[in-house]
């Protein structure tokens, strides 16, 4: 059984996220929905991660939401590595490539909303000229790890 607990914290996530451009002082045209004073901008909604997974979360254990700054400094690598669990990030700052071996690579920059895979081996690297600042939340549970360390694929 997948738990659908989690979405909430989606919904909660986005919000706040769509709200990082307006704390610089910039504005946006496209935010309208919402009540009086509230302003929202749906940056995403989809069931499917980026090579196209349908997004499940772990069971067997109490939920666990995780939220980072992940920060790469100019030419390095995060390595070889996957995710047991379902992450949304947002680009805050900077260029990033991730390399799924055969699945591809796929390049994000300011503002890009990622859904990343599930269980699929990547590695970022930043190839821009300034620091990558990414704001990463985790759907997770306890006891599931949210990163995990392999082997590039062959």
């Amino acid at each position: 059984m997948v738990p659908t607990f989690p979405m909430r914290f989606v919904g909660t996530w986005l919000r706040a996220a769509s709200a990082i451009p307006l704390a610089s002082g910039a504005t946006s045209s496209k935010c309208g929905r919402g009540s009086k004073g509230e302003h929202v901008e749906t940056l995403l909604a989809t069931g499917e991660t980026l090579l196209g997974q349908p997004i499940t979360y772990p069971t067997g254990a109490p939920a666990k939401v995780t939220a980072d700054i992940i920060c790469i400094d100019p030419g390095a690598e995060t390595g070889w590595h996957e995710h047991d669990v379902p992450l949304l990030a947002y680009m805050l700052k900077g260029e990033l490539t991730v390399d799924y071996g055969p699945r591809g690579t796929h390049v994000y920059r300011e503002g890009d909303v990622i859904v990343e895979a599930i269980g699929k081996a990547h590695n970022g690297h930043n190839t821009g000229a300034g620091m990558v600042r990414m704001f990463a939340v985790f759907l997770g549970a306890e006891g599931v790890p949210d990163t995990v360390d392999v082997k590039a694929p062959q």
